[in-house]
């Protein structure tokens, strides 16, 4: 991909997954940033194509830093103490 493509994409990522219509999670997959690339410059890359790429513009795979909006921290407590328990013998 050219330096100049490159640019668009960065922009294109910078203005986050809803921009792009992908309200849902609000996070960036390699699926996701394939099918941006695919609409804006009509190349296909396949997810493992698309890491090389990103790699290239200096993105790495990350982990969500905070937890989820929604989260129901009551619903989370029973899970693990109901969970936990009947892991142990």
């Amino acid at each position: 991909m050219h330096r100049a493509r490159l640019d668009r994409l960065v922009q294109a990522l910078e203005q986050g997954p809803a921009a792009h219509g992908y309200t849902e999670d609000r996070r960036w997959t390699l699926a996701r940033v394939a099918e941006l690339v695919a609409r804006l410059f009509a190349v296909r890359y396949t997810p493992a194509g698309m890491s090389l790429v990103l790699h290239r513009i200096g993105y790495s795979p990350q982990v969500p830093a905070r937890r989820a909006d929604r989260r129901d921290e009551a619903a989370v407590t029973a899970w693990r103490r109901e969970s936990w328990a009947r892991g142990k013998p």
